[in-house]
């Protein structure tokens, strides 16, 4: 029987559905990020940094739901090419604080396309949207609290 619990089917499997979705939407993101100069993962950190203003790297992950070691990178990347600028803070040594250039603030108003180019590119608009993101964020909270009760 399609689509039943317990299923072995590929095309049954939620996080298959999620993966190939996930996929999907990252390739239509491509050709609209490419015009800015920017990957999806380093899209997503100027999102955070554009919305928040100056943040500690820590924060950044916590936002984006990475570890240090994947925002890391990106975060050297996005510094390289002007956007980002990185210091240590004056009050702990530990703590890294991100902050937009210039550059990168000017890169918000060419970006602030992307959304509208992309739904409209995928053909999922308005209430439609709306509701599918709120039942991805909640299957986002309920797949966090088996993974932590799983532990």
């Amino acid at each position: 029987m399609a689509g039943a619990a317990g299923s072995l089917l590929l095309d049954d499997q939620l996080c298959f559905a999620l993966y190939a979705a996930q996929r999907a939407v990252t390739a239509a993101y491509r050709p609209l990020l490419e015009e800015l100069g920017l990957t999806y993962p380093q899209y997503l950190v100027l999102l955070v940094l554009w919305e928040r203003g100056e943040t500690t790297v820590k924060e950044l992950a916590t936002a984006l739901r990475l570890d240090y070691g994947t925002v890391s990178p990106l975060l050297k990347r996005l510094e390289s090419a002007g956007l980002v600028r990185r210091e240590r803070s004056a009050h702990d040594e530990r703590s890294v604080r991100v902050t937009l250039t210039g550059r990168g603030e000017l890169l918000r108003e060419r970006a602030e396309g992307v959304p509208r180019a992309l739904l409209a590119a995928t053909g999922v608009e308005g209430a439609d949207a709306v509701r599918l993101r709120e039942e991805l964020w909640r299957l986002a909270e309920c797949a966090e609290g088996a993974a932590l009760r799983g532990r």
